[in-house]
Parts: C-alpha cells; structure tokens; sequence
C-alpha cells in the first residue's frame, strides 16, 4: 500500500456517494457465476505450499526490500517474468517482451533539524523527524518557503455537490496551508460519513493547494485520521522518493506533516487554539484563518531519473468475438527496499505482507488458469506493476500507456496483501456498493459458505490507496478484496486486533517477514475467490458496468464510446 500519490483532479468531478448495501442475488452460486467443474478443480492448485514458495523468495533477504530502480528491482522483475513464461504466459508488453518500463524521478530531500514559525509575539521551533516531517513537492534541487504567512483552511476541500467550500473567497496564492487529515465523518448525509472519500486522502490535499497557487502544505497527522501511526510518516516519507516525471501540473514546494502536539504548539505561537480551530472547521460556513504566522523552509534536494517496470504477462482468449476483452490481474511487487533501521538494526524492508503476498496469489491464479483445459474466453493479462508503494506509479503509468483500449479491459482484480491469519466466514470487498461485480463477489463468497461485507475500515480510504483506483479512473469496474475479519474459531473482535497490531508493529517496517506463525487457510481461499471472480467475468456475455451515478462512471462511458 502506498506512501505518496500524484493523481489530478479530474475524477472528482463526478463524485457521487453510492451506499454500501446488501447484494441481492438468490440464484445457487455455481449458477450465478457461470462457471465449469473445471475450474473449480483448477482453483484446488491454489495451496498454502504454492503461496509460501513465492513469498518466501520474493521476501528473502536476497531481494532487499525490492526497492524500485535498484538492483533488487531488477531482480525482482527477472524472477516475475521467469515465472510467467515458466507458466506458459506470453510477454505481455508493447514491445514484445516482458517488462514495461517507465522512468520515475528520485528526489532524496534534506531537512533542516528544524522549522521555525514566527509570530509579532513568538516564535515556535518544531523538531525534524519527532514533530514534523518534510518532502519536496518540486522536483528540482530544491524546495524553499520564503517569508510565507501560514493560513489554517480546516479540511482543505473544496467539494460544490457537498457545498463545501473551505478555501471560500481567500487568495491562498504564496501561502503556507495547514490543513486536517480526512473529510467531514460526522454525518452519514455529507461527505459519506465515517467512509473515506478521495477527499479526505492527503494526495487530493496537496494537489488541490497546489492547484489554488499554496506555496506549502502541512498535514495535521493523527492516527484516527491518517488510519497508520506517525512512524509510517517517519518511514515512508523519508529517504529516497519516487514520482513519474513531472508533466506540467501545479505543485507546492513543500509537502509536509506535523503532529497532532506539534500543531497545537504552532497556532498557540499565533494566539490560537487548536481545538477551537478544529471545532470551527466541522461547518460549511468554516472561513480560513489566518494564523498570524510566518515561516521559511528550505530543502536541499538530489535528484536523478531513473527506471523501473512493469511485468506483463499475456493468455490470449479462446473466443474469438471476445479475445480483444480482457480480464487484468495485479499485484504490485514493490516495497521499500533499504532503509532506516528498527531497534534491532534491520534495516531490510522486507515487504513480505505487503505485497509478496500479493504477487503469490496472482502468481498462483496464473498457474490455475492455465490448468484449464481451454483458456478463458476474454484473454488474462498479469500485470505485476512497479513502484506502487510510492504512489501507484506503475499502475499510473499502465493506466496512461494500457496494453488494451480501455474501453476493452472488462475488470481489475487487484491484490494488495494477503490474509495470515486463517480462515474467516466473510470477506471484505474495498468497492462494494460500486459497480455490478458486486454480483460476482457474492456469489464467490456464497460457494464458500462466506458473506461479503464493505470496507471494514471504511475511515481509512483504501478505495483510493491501491492500484485499482488507476483503473477506476480511467473507467475500468475494479475489484480490490481484503482479509476477512471474522475469524473462524476465535472470539468477535480478535481479527480487527490482528489487523490494527499488524499496522502498528509490522506495516511499512523491516519486520514485515514471513514467520511460523502465519496460516495460509484464509489466503487460500482468498486466492481462489478472486480466481472464481475473474473467470466469471471472462466467460460472461457482457462485461461489468459501474453502478449509475457512480463517481468512475462517466470515464467508463466515455472508454466505451472511445473503442475503436
């Protein structure tokens, strides 16, 4: 899952709330598929010992955190396409071959050890790396704030079908803008309550000041709000970045985070309190407040261009009427490579959860779909995409550069984690309410004897924080699925604890390696409902459409009108 982000603004243009609800669907699950007694003797390939192989592997030590653009990148890209062709897939790439490449923009930025805001009054210094942490949103050899008066703008959203507006009137040209992590979550009826929209993610904060001319961001980081802990801050946004080369848009020049404490110490220097501005900020007539605050800020920035790519495999379909649709699997195989180290000095960020994982489940859906006797009727592609961790870059450039029209690509199931804790009765699905693959996924869940419920952790946005979002946004239906929470065998709450301890202790860190503990019986099936998932689309007559009114519907309709 990622760290930083680049997306435009276009997709929000239609954003609309569709409500999670149930799926009706009384049809026996076999029938509601679609599918042969062949591919469920397919999917009994898909076994704990086929899973464990690849994540050991991609997960060793040998691998180095798969870092993009380095050597373990390159390895790591060797490995996927041997597998691939190892498989019985052909390369899947423009050129005939089985990498996508793309270059990406490392910046490495230097802070200074601290920011100071000036008031008539005071000033207020805060702490690299404890309070505050800092990239460059420029890329150039550096990144500078001069002299810029500091401006609180509450959640920092601009959303007409919400009537919201925080920036109102103000000229926020050459300012500094402190801004609230998420969106409105107080009332289901605005925004969509407690579900995170792309409005709430920090990407769109970013992006949006930028677009009205801020010369600097600050994020008010809190773990309610962020759905991590501040060190996935530390780490993640520290070291070397990755962007696509810039292509013209607006940027600030400094993107940066503070802490819930640091923050309150900052508007106190300008004789405010923190609290009160948050309160103030929870109203449509919310007006920006300017602080009373200066400050400068200079990063020292290395830059260099380097590549990366995407692995890309291809089984064309059988039918001939069909064999120009496809059915897109995806896995990023990405982590963060070498970084800072733990208590411990481990200093491999071993990524094996996230997203090994991943890429053995995809890796194993491969293999069952060529145990068929005949290929699926729309062609597969398995697409291992790059650099996702820090920013969806692979997928983004994929998105830009598809192998297939979009308007041809009938569905993304995208795999971002695995499940290491055993089996569960239900299954989370990051989308449900969105588009008519709903169907699909109850029914999948329902040959398994499962329910299929929403995003779990609907606060957290992770609609917008894997690489489906850069399907949906060019109007392709996705499918991202997720561990389930209830846990056969253990007690009501103890799934979400795993979970909540994993991202606290393990998430984005070098102990994100396999271990005796983990249980494959949950993965498995996991795998084998997305393996169901996908064949059902590819056999069907006609392909996923998104629900009327939903915020990708209008890039899909435009896909289909676009086909040659």
């Amino acid at each position: 899952m990622p760290k930083k982000a680049l997306f435009g603004l276009a997709a929000l243009s239609t954003l609309a709330i569709v409500a999670c609800r149930p799926v009706t669907n009384d049809a026996p699950a076999d029938e509601a598929l679609g599918l042969s007694a062949d591919v469920y003797t397919a999917a009994e390939r898909i076994e704990p010992d086929v899973l464990r192989e690849t994540i050991a592997r991609l997960s060793s030590d040998e691998f180095e955190g798969r870092g993009p653009a380095s050597p373990a990148d390159t390895l790591t890209q060797s490995y996927l396409s041997s597998l691939l062709s190892d498989l019985g897939y052909s390369p899947g790439a423009p050129d005939g071959s089985w990498l996508q490449p793309f270059d990406i923009v490392s910046i490495t930025s230097t802070a200074p050890g601290t920011w100071t805001f000036s008031s008539s009054e005071s000033t207020v210094d805060l702490t690299y790396w404890d309070e505050f942490i800092a990239a460059s949103g420029v890329q150039e050899e550096s990144a500078s704030i001069d002299d810029a008066q500091v401006v609180f703008v509450g959640y920092g959203i601009r959303a007409p079908e919400f009537d919201w507006d925080d920036y109102k009137s103000l000229d926020v040209s050459g300012k500094v803008l402190l801004v609230l992590n998420n969106d409105p979550d107080w009332d289901a009826e605005l925004f969509a309550g407690e579900r995170r929209l792309y409005y709430g993610r920090w990407d769109y904060k970013y992006a949006i000041a930028a677009e009205f001319g801020a010369v600097g961001v600050i994020i008010i980081h809190t773990t309610p709000s962020a759905g991590y802990p501040y060190q996935v801050v530390q780490t993640s946004w520290t070291g070397a970045q990755f962007e696509l080369p810039a292509a013209g848009e607006p940027r600030a020049q400094i993107e940066a985070w503070v802490t819930e404490e640091a923050a309150a110490k900052l508007v106190a220097a300008g004789g405010h309190e923190l609290e009160a501005l948050v309160a103030a900020a929870r109203s449509r007539d919310f007006e920006p407040v300017e602080l009373g605050l200066s400050t400068s800020l200079h990063l020292a920035n290395e830059l260099s261009t380097v590549q990366t790519a995407n692995v890309v495999g291809l089984l064309e379909g059988s039918d001939p009427k069909l064999d120009d649709e496809v059915v897109i699997y995806t896995a990023h195989h990405d982590h963060l490579g070498i970084g800072e180290p733990d208590a411990g000095g481990d200093t491999i960020y071993n990524g094996a959860l996230d997203n090994a994982s991943g890429v053995a489940q995809v890796t194993a859906i491969a293999a069952a779909i060529k145990a068929l006797p005949e290929a699926p009727r729309r062609s597969t592609l398995i697409l291992f995409v790059a650099a996702e961790e820090q920013g969806l870059l692979g997928s983004a450039y994929y998105a830009r550069h598809p192998t297939f029209h979009p308007g041809a690509i009938a569905a993304n199931i995208n795999l971002d984690g695995g499940n290491i804790w055993g089996r569960t009765s239900d299954l989370t699905y990051i989308g449900y309410g969105k588009s008519s693959l709903d169907r699909i996924v109850d029914a999948a869940a329902r040959r398994q004897d499962r329910i299929v419920r929403p995003d779990q952790f609907p606060d957290r946005g992770y609609f917008y924080r894997s690489d489906q979002f850069s399907f949906a946004q060019i109007g392709v239906p996705a499918i991202f699925l997720d561990s389930g929470t209830s846990f056969i065998g253990r007690p009501e709450g103890w799934g979400h604890e795993q979970i909540e301890a994993f991202e606290a202790e393990r998430y984005h860190q070098p102990s994100d390696e396999l271990d005796e503990s983990w249980n494959f019986d949950g993965m498995v099936d996991d795998a084998r409902l997305a393996f169901y998932c996908g064949m059902s689309i590819a056999q069907a007559d006609e392909m996923p459409t998104w629900n009327e009114g939903d915020e990708f519907e209008a890039a899909r309709l435009e896909a289909l009108a676009d086909r040659p």
